[in-house]
Order: C-alpha cells, then sequence, then structure tokens
C-alpha cells in the first residue's frame, strides 16, 4: 500500500519508518521538501529518515503526499492541522482514509501545555468539516510515538489504543494498520464526535508524563 503522512517531525518520522519496515511505501509531505539535511525539531533530518527506509521512503509537499497516498496519516502539529490540510488540497485528499493523531496543544501560557479539544469539539471532527469527503478516524493520539508502532515494547502490549470515526470500512483499515503496528486491545469508541474525549485526555497525559519523566506508558481500560 502507498501511504501519505502530512508532517515531517518525530511523529510522522516514526510512523513513516514503521510502515516502510511492514513493506508500504511511504511518503511525507512537508512545508519544505527541499530541506533534506536539517533536524526536525526532536526528529532527524528527512535525509536521515530516507536512509532508514530501505528505499521505500520519499519526501513531497504535502499536496504530493496527499496524491501519493492511498491511505493518509495526519501527523501535523495540531495547531497548524487545517492549514497544511488545505495546502495539500480538497482534491488530492478526495475520499481516503485519513488517520488523524494530531492533538492542538497550545503553549502561549507556558507549560504544561492546554488543550484546545472541549466536551463540544475536537480536531478531528474540525478536519472532518473542512474536508467532508475525507474518511478521517481519530487513534494514537494517546501516547508518544514509540508506543504507537511498537506497543509490545510497553507490558508486553496489555494496553489500549482508542478508535473514532463514522465510517465503518475507514475504522476497519485503520484497525487493520493497528494490529500490523502489534496491537491488540483496539477500543471502538463510536462515531467521530468520540474524539472529543481522547483528544481531552492530553491534559492528563501530560501530567502522567511530567511525573515519570520521559519514559513510555499508556492507558489500560481494564474490564
Amino acid at each position: 500500500m502507498k501511504i501519505g503522512i502530512l508532517g515531517s517531525g518525530v511523529v510522522g518520522q516514526v510512523i513513516g519508518q514503521k510502515v516502510a519496515e511492514l513493506g508500504h511505501d511511504v511518503m511525507i509531505g512537508t512545508r519544505d521538501p527541499a530541506n533534506l539535511g536539517e533536524p526536525r525539531g526532536w526528529a532527524p533530518s528527512l535525509g536521515a529518515w530516507l536512509a532508514d527506509t530501505n528505499g521505500r521512503g520519499r519526501v513531497g509537499t504535502f499536496a504530493q503526499a496527499a496524491a501519493y497516498g492511498e491511505l493518509l496519516v495526519n501527523a501535523t502539529n495540531g495547531l497548524a492541522s487545517l492549514d497544511a490540510l488545505r495546502q495539500a488540497g480538497a482534491q488530492p485528499l478526495g475520499n481516503k482514509v485519513m488517520l488523524d493523531l494530531a492533538n492542538e496543544l497550545d503553549v502561549s501560557r507556558g507549560m504544561p501545555p492546554r488543550s484546545l479539544a472541549t466536551d463540544d469539539r475536537s480536531l478531528a471532527e474540525e478536519i472532518q468539516a473542512a474536508f467532508p469527503d475525507v474518511r478521517v478516524v481519530k487513534s494514537l493520539n494517546t501516547m508518544n510515538a514509540n508506543v504507537m508502532v511498537d506497543p509490545r515494547a510497553l507490558a508486553g502490549g496489555d494496553h489500549t489504543v482508542f478508535l473514532s470515526g463514522n465510517d465503518a470500512e475507514a475504522k476497519a483499515q485503520v484497525a487493520e494498520l493497528l494490529r500490523a503496528f502489534g496491537w491488540t486491545d483496539i477500543f471502538d469508541l463510536g462515531d467521530l464526535g468520540s474524539a472529543r474525549g481522547v483528544e481531552m485526555l492530553l491534559p492528563l497525559w501530560l501530567r502522567v508524563w511530567g511525573g515519570l519523566g520521559n519514559v513510555p506508558f499508556n492507558f489500560k481500560i481494564v474490564r
């Protein structure tokens, strides 16, 4: 499968390397695809990322990545997601399945960041409203990138990933990818409105992260 990832930071690069390891072809979309030499925030350079994909990786603009992918991943900074998707364009996005794993985190008032998700709105719903043909599925936003792609490295994989979306077929496609990553406890929360809950989990996640330090952790629904 061809996968288009919008966002070239650590999350986009980690997801991209994992899907390449699984045998998929992948293109990362970024604002400056010609710049392969500079580190991307906490992530290495895109040149280093390309070298780690064994020829399965490519770099392009947001529009090129959107057109390239049969499945899309929104790994942009949540505050810039809508702008990046508008740069990609409605036509390249089409009616493709989009795994949205971004969070809107505002650092203007200092740390820890403030989540902009509320009981009335979520980023996933904003994306769906702006691009009604895209089949948005929210998942993987409640953990760090390494846990996203290697759940078995933490407690043998005995923890939970959430799934929200309006389209059953789209959720099934994302769930298949999650299982390929190693996820076994996939909790379907229902329609895309339930993304409000998982995005609102971020303030708790950030406090736990601050208490534990930079160590992998996740939540488990015990039932």
